[in-house]
């Protein structure tokens, strides 16, 4: 009977373990969504503050290029 009782008791312990890690699995998929939205507005602000100083910098590079003599 011991034995029995054992393997209950931990198989009950396994069992409540899985399901208290699916809990803070929620918390933790809601977390990495915060940040990747925060990642992603850091990447908009910048595009936006730097994108019309890169469209001039590869304005002037391409512009300073030499023609190809085919066209």
């Amino acid at each position: 009977m011991n034995r029995a009782a054992a393997y209950f008791v931990t198989l009950y312990t396994a069992v409540g373990d899985r399901i208290e890690g699916r809990r803070d699995r929620g918390a933790t998929a809601v977390e990495y969504g915060l940040l990747v939205g925060l990642i992603a507005v850091a990447i908009i602000a910048a595009l936006v503050i730097l994108g019309p100083q890169l469209a001039a910098l590869f304005t002037s590079v391409s512009d300073e290029l030499p023609v190809p003599a085919g066209g």
